[in-house]
């Protein structure tokens, strides 16, 4: 798989803030975005898994820690469907 780096600014303000050091805010980063794109409805969890570094089941029991639905696309479309 090709894997293409993103370099971002991170002010050391938001560090202070956060309680935390450049290499753990680090880690984070990505299962955050992943996270949030899933719950967007922009990443199925499969590929959020693969942004947030780790396999979907984890992926997927991860989501509670951030008070994110695991399934909530397949939710939302069994009841378009009216089920």
């Amino acid at each position: 798989m090709t894997m293409r780096q993103i370099i971002i600014d991170v002010p050391e303000q938001v560090l202070l803030a956060e309680k935390t050091d450049v290499d753990t805010f680090a880690r984070e980063l990505p299962i955050l975005a992943a996270v949030k794109l899933y719950e967007l409805g922009r990443l199925t969890s499969g590929r959020a898994a693969q942004l947030a570094g780790v396999p979907r089941v984890e992926f997927l029991m991860l989501l509670e820690r951030y008070k994110v639905f695991p399934l909530e696309a397949e939710l939302k479309e069994l009841e378009e469907r009216g089920y």
